[in-house]
């Protein structure tokens, strides 16, 4: 076991992959000698050369096309969109190029695509470096998303994303590339995509996150354990789709209470939809309302530091939002 930094965990994660199997490659803006603009690739086009890890033109619809090529090729490409902001001119391959392909073709074709890209705020970004695009995507089948919110699962579900023969959206929360740190095992383990997981135990309410939110959801409850007595479950989603529905409403048998955080948009939010899981098929468990805790309606991050606080969910929000929960 090591200890490390989120955005360490995927560099090796990419690394492990590169030399396992010399199918894949990486391709994206600045993943070669710069090593990505937030070092993701470091290192890795001196070790493995120009045709492993490619420069690309700053044009995300012939990033992720080119992808789509490859895969229909039998290789395995690694996509980094430098923002999830910027991934939209690459929406049509995505949807209905990579996500149906293996449908429209009776099985006869697989895109085994992973596309990287760093979303949310907190980092002082700004309109178009802060956004959260996860809720476009999630409505769309054969597509898989996974957010990871730890270094040991953003190792293990990005070298199952490599493996997988199906496209893999992989968001990564920026805030937490090196403010989230923990122990990865050394050995090659993969975690696998769909199962969400229980990041703490509780038997008073059950919290839904994914991401910085996850991370942001564990302190704040065990601020509000320590403070008030009140004990949380967190429920780390970390595959949106497809949506483990069992995790979810097993949490709900034993809580009794949903609060759903994430950082993007309130309307119509990926979480909206763990609502209607629960609504649709637990509804007979609840002691409470659904609540949700996000990011505001408006169109789009600020600047400064001081208002992302307050357009983000963070600790002392989440603990508040769990201690109204409670009390209800």
């Amino acid at each position: 076991m090591a200890r490390m930094t989120l955005i360490d965990a995927i560099r090796i994660a990419m690394d492990e992959e590169l030399d396992r199997d010399t199918r894949v490659f990486i391709t994206g803006e600045d993943v070669g000698p710069r090593g990505g603009v937030f070092r993701a690739t470091q290192g890795l086009f001196d070790k493995y050369g120009a045709t492993r890890v490619v420069d690309s033109p700053l044009a995300e619809l012939s990033i992720v096309a080119v992808g789509i090529g490859a895969a229909l090729a039998d290789l395995r490409p690694i996509c980094e969109i430098q923002f999830a902001d910027f991934i939209h001119p690459a929406f049509n391959q995505i949807v209905n190029e990579a996500a149906k392909l293996y449908y429209r073709s009776d099985g006869q074709w697989r895109v085994p695509l992973v596309i990287r890209a760093p979303y949310g705020g907190g980092i002082g970004g700004g309109l178009y470096h802060s956004q959260s695009v996860e809720a476009f995507f999630a409505h769309v089948p054969g597509l898989k998303i996974v957010v990871p919110s730890t270094p040991q699962d953003a190792k293990g579900l990005l070298k199952s994303a490599v493996r997988d023969p199906n496209p893999v959206l992989y968001f990564e929360p920026k805030k937490g590339y090196r403010a989230i740190k923990g122990e990865v095992p050394d050995d090659d383990y993969t975690i696998p995509i769909g199962p969400a997981r229980v990041a703490r135990e509780g038997g008073d309410l059950s919290v839904f996150a994914y991401g910085m939110m996850a991370h942001y959801a564990e302190q704040a409850a065990e601020q509000v354990a320590q403070a008030d007595g009140i004990d949380a479950e967190v429920i780390d989603l970390r595959t949106l789709l497809p949506v483990d529905k069992d995790a979810i409403l097993n949490s709900i048998k034993k809580t009794n209470k949903a609060l759903i955080v994430y950082e993007a948009n309130h309307t119509m939010g990926y979480g909206a939809e763990v609502a209607a899981v629960i609504g649709d098929e637990g509804f007979e468990y609840l002691d409470g309302p659904i609540k949700r805790l996000t990011g505001p309606d408006v169109p789009a991050m600020p600047y400064s530091h001081a208002m992302q606080e307050f357009f983000m969910p963070n600790p002392t929000s989440i603990a508040d939002a769990i201690r109204e929960l409670a009390a209800y």
